[in-house]
């Protein structure tokens, strides 16, 4: 948990209040709309001293700055406050997307926070366009809409039947693709707005297939810790996007990694593109003990980024692995390259290799009970459905020295899948259980011989056969098809892992404050 002051959220509302100005020098006319930034809130906790623990984003919104911010005509949203501010996440995006839909001829830009909330409004669309036709054609808010605030908003904004309007949602949206879908709904639209860098960069190509060629643009670079950055050229390419960092938001000093780091990471790519996870080369080698202010770091190096923060945390290791792209006049810029030790993100999860060893450990006892090893395994981060989910690939064999493969219980494996689930952190848990963010994990296993198969292809793409190990995570399409091509079962999570908002993790909450340099 991240420490908050009144003083935090002034900095935050100076930091969103800048971002206008930057695409207002790049797009014109923005002030002759409206956005629909899909936003939502989620659960809080009151921990045992009373104090309120909640999501970062939930906190800004809920606070004054945000329900009490001053008109701006560059910055007005198709969604009332009292839709974003709807706890049920469900009659939230309904809510959101009829607005915007109302007021599609007012919309020129759209977008979330993460490409991958947008993309899940967007499925929520495709499931629900019928319906939402229905509530425009008749002027009448659906039933199950029971939030009260919700229901007096919308009402404010849908007063009164629109047939013609109806219709020409219906045509669009019964079509036999949904390309280009975001073009043919808000046709003023004028770039798609979303974070789609770091684990959100896995999601472009799809948003480039519902946007029909919009500009994705990255504005901002923030996590739970502070916020860091802005991007002072938001019409880049997403593999080009560089942030500036601010130096009123933190004090910013940097982990110096070594320079061949490019050089080893790219022999690593190919099998294993998510994360440093010691394959290879370990992480004492690429990492020096030697801080670095903002002001020395050089173009082309890579860093690991830490920050002293005005509410309290000190020299605080953030995680995020930067290179420095350039200068804008003297202020440094960043790419943000990966995250340190994280191998699986679906959403605003962050699964590294020891949670993903420690989850693994937990399941493989259920099969190890009914005689049956698992040899090895790997992982990706499947997002070519929505919502993504995890995927596992599993080589199993009986205790008995034979290459026959095992006949695999349906229940038993299901069980498997749910155990992963179970014993992974409480963010994933509650990104399935309550935000829906993150479908059913998946584990597939694979024929006898399949690691021996990916090691021979890590190799003929360069990996050293001395310093070769089995990949936690893949992220190249060859490697996947290597694994994939030799599936000989599926199974899926059949229940949904268990999360409890008050339930607050001592040992996470102490790895996290061991974080600290």
């Amino acid at each position: 948990m991240m420490p908050s002051t009144a003083q935090e959220l002034d900095r935050k509302s100076f930091f969103y209040n800048i971002l206008v100005p930057v695409m207002n020098t790049y797009v014109e006319g923005l002030d002759q709309g409206k956005a629909m930034f899909l936003l939502f809130i989620k659960p809080e906790i009151n921990t045992p001293a009373g104090l309120v623990a909640r999501p970062v984003l939930t906190s800004y919104h809920k606070s004054s700055h945000f329900r009490d911010r001053p008109f701006n005509k560059f910055n007005v949203y198709t969604s009332p406050d009292e839709t974003i501010l709807c706890s049920d996440s469900r009659q939230s995006m309904y809510c959101q997307l009829l607005c915007g839909l109302v007021q599609r001829s007012e919309v020129l830009r759209v977008g979330a926070i993460f490409a991958s909330a947008f993309l899940r409004a967007i499925k929520f669309l495709e499931d629900h366009w019928r319906q939402l036709c229905l509530n425009i054609r008749t002027g009448q808010l659906t039933d199950w809409i029971t939030d009260p605030s919700c229901k007096n908003a919308v009402s404010l904004i849908l007063s009164k039947p629109m047939p013609d309007l109806a219709d020409l949602i219906e045509r669009e949206c019964i079509g036999i693709s949904w390309e280009g879908i975001i073009r043919k709904l808000w046709p003023r639209t004028k770039y798609v707005e979303v974070i789609v860098t770091g684990s959100m960069a896995q999601y472009i190509s799809t948003l480039e297939f519902y946007s029909g060629g919009l500009p994705l643009v990255s504005t901002m670079y923030a996590s739970s810790e502070c916020y860091f950055g802005i991007n002072l050229k938001p019409l880049c390419k997403p593999c080009d996007v560089s942030y500036t960092l601010l130096p009123n938001m933190a004090y910013f000093e940097f982990i110096t990694v070594i320079e061949d780091h490019d050089e080893k990471m790219q022999e690593k790519v190919h099998c294993n593109g998510k994360s440093e996870q010691k394959n290879g080369i370990n992480e004492e080698e690429w990492i020096k003990s030697k801080i670095v202010d903002l002001v020395n770091v050089k173009v082309g190096h890579y860093y690991e980024l830490v920050v002293t923060t005005y509410t309290g945390l000190y020299r605080y290791r953030v995680g995020d692995i930067l290179m420095v792209t350039g200068f804008h006049n003297n202020a440094p810029q960043f790419r943000f390259v990966q995250r340190r030790n994280v191998v699986l993100s679906i959403d605003t999860d962050k699964t590294s290799e020891e949670d993903l060893l420690k989850a693994v450990t937990e399941a493989k006892l259920i099969i190890e009970s009914l005689g049956l090893l698992l040899t090895e395994y790997t992982s990706y981060a499947d997002t070519t459905s929505i919502p993504g989910h995890y995927v596992l690939f599993w080589e199993l064999k009986k205790r008995e020295n034979t290459e026959q493969l095992p006949e695999l219980d349906l229940i038993v494996m299901e069980q498997c899948c749910y155990r992963v689930e179970e014993s992974l952190d409480s963010v994933y848990r509650r990104c399935r259980r309550k935000d829906k963010s993150i479908g059913p994990l998946e584990i597939r296993v694979v024929k006898h011989g399949t690691f021996d198969a990916l090691m021979d292809f890590c190799l003929s793409q360069g990996s050293s056969v001395n310093q070769y190990k089995t990949p936690r995570c893949i992220s190249s399409q060859e490697a996947a098809r290597v694994l994939d091509s030799r599936v000989v079962a599926r199974f899926f999570s059949k229940k949904v892992p268990s999360w409890e908002p008050f339930r607050i993790e001592a040992n996470k909450l102490m790895s996290d404050m061991h974080r600290a340099v």
